[in-house]
């Protein structure tokens, strides 16, 4: 069954090729989900769920890569990345929407926007952050957050969602005037669902609840109650723009969580981000196949992070991922709670940690570790929380100390994950394309070529 459903895609996205410009375009963005990323929610897919059928982007008839080095340097950030595949030019690392002199350049969501085509963002991480604000904003710096947040509400796109803004109070900390801005331009502001319920508005920006802590990442493998998905937002977004009543329109959607797993090297984490990611994408397709000759769905990436591998010396030519299902809390999480720890006036011992770990990373209980590895994992316990705390290791969302590093250590050892930076890596990022259009991305690209094809797609 699940074969003659793949192969009827297959048909169905081949007919579709020879059709006229698609009306409706999901733009799919990984942030930091590199190739193997991507393999590894594959593996974890058929090896630990037990299905046949590979995760939805694997489905899709064209399967390429694309190269992403910026103007400045081999190893773009999130800015830069995010500048080329929304407006198909390069640039230097840190800028936004704008060429290495400080041209702005015109992002394709603008373009089609102004043709009459709906618009809606949609992302896991703050909707002023690098990528989301490629497609809208020009700015010299990605860390100028009033200045994005300013012209995603001038932008007049219908839809625009994420975890927070952090554009909102000033450099003395008071709140400062980008909510009215929001609302000054017709923009009604959702703070989780509920709310979007009530809203009516042509143009709503959806930001989690008000509960919600505001500095903190959202990871799905953490189950934060109240937190918006990927998929939840997706579903918004699409209800929005049905809303309108948008006859075209374009959806750029962002799994941006999966960056940060790769900075903190939690490949737990991060596998759990690509299936989120994955369940976002699946709206889409079922989209598609009720529209398969008006719709082109795009996937790909930034850029990679954490320059992950499936494999390491510990486990030979083996991979054990189903002790992924273990880990119950992030890496970022688990370094919170480690400083709660420390500060806290109680004492806590090695048999508290030793509970918690067996409750919230399945040490002992299923996941291997050996009576060397717990002598040593005691021996950095103690020395950590009761006695000179070691320095942290400073990564880019956040800091670890060496008990930290060292339990996911142990855990990426067992599953066979492996990483050579807490940063960006210059390698490839997949490419995936189904629909109108789709044999046009096949080829090697680089990603200022895929806005570029988009715009080829539709052009009048």
């Amino acid at each position: 069954m699940r074969i003659a459903s793949f192969l009827l895609s297959l048909c169905v996205a081949a007919a579709a090729y020879g059709a006229e410009a698609p009306k409706y375009i999901f733009y799919f963005i990984g942030d930091g989900m590199g190739m193997a990323q991507a393999l590894s929610a594959q593996v974890y897919n058929r090896t630990v769920l037990g299905n046949d059928e590979p995760i939805v982007m694997m489905r899709f008839p064209v399967a390429s890569q694309s190269t992403t080095h910026s103007a400045s340097s081999p190893v773009t950030d999130s800015a830069a990345a995010g500048t080329a595949l929304a407006t198909g030019h390069k640039t230097n690392n840190g800028m936004l929407g704008m060429t290495p002199d400080s041209t702005a350049v015109v992002s394709v969501a603008k373009e089609l926007f102004d043709r009459g085509y709906g618009v809606a963002l949609v992302t896991s991480v703050p909707p002023d952050d690098a990528t989301p604000g490629a497609f809208y904003a020009h700015v010299p710096s990605r860390s100028m957050y009033y200045e994005i947040g300013r012209q995603a509400a001038e932008s007049g796109y219908d839809f625009i969602a994420g975890s927070n803004l952090r554009g909102t109070k000033g450099k003395d900390g008071k709140p400062n005037d980008l909510i009215d801005k929001f609302k000054a331009n017709g923009v009604e502001i959702a703070y989780g669902l509920d709310q979007l319920k009530d809203k009516t508005s042509s143009r709503v920006l959806l930001l989690n609840p008000e509960s919600i802590d505001m500095g903190q990442i959202n990871f799905t493998i953490d189950s934060v109650q109240g937190a918006m998905t990927l998929p939840e937002m997706t579903v918004a977004a699409l209800n929005q723009l049905k809303r309108n009543g948008r006859d075209r329109f374009f959806m750029m959607v962002e799994g941006g969580n999966i960056d940060y797993g790769g900075h903190a090297n939690d490949g737990g984490t991060i596998v759990k981000e690509v299936l989120n990611f994955n369940q976002a994408l699946q709206h889409a397709y079922d989209f598609y196949l009720e529209h398969p000759d008006e719709t082109l769905i795009l996937v790909t990436a930034d850029h990679e992070t954490g320059g992950m591998g499936l494999g390491n010396n510990r486990v030979g030519y083996d991979l054990h991922l189903e002790y992924i299902d273990y880990q119950k809390i992030s890496k970022d999480r688990f370094a919170d709670y480690c400083r709660a720890m420390r500060r806290s006036r109680r004492i806590f011992d090695w048999p508290d940690m030793k509970e918690f770990l067996e409750e919230n990373m399945g040490f002992w209980r299923g996941v291997p570790v050996t009576e060397e590895q717990e002598a040593e994992l005691q021996a950095e316990f103690e020395r950590c929380f009761k006695g000179d705390m070691p320095k942290d290791h400073k990564t880019l969302y956040n800091s670890f100390n060496t008990f930290t590093e060292m339990v996911y250590d142990i855990m990426d050892g067992v599953t066979g994950l492996g990483f050579t930076t807490n940063g960006h890596s210059g390698g490839f990022v997949p490419v995936y394309a189904v629909g109108v259009g789709a044999e046009l991305f096949a080829p090697l690209n680089d990603n200022t070529q895929l806005p570029e094809k988009i715009r080829e797609l539709v052009k009048e």
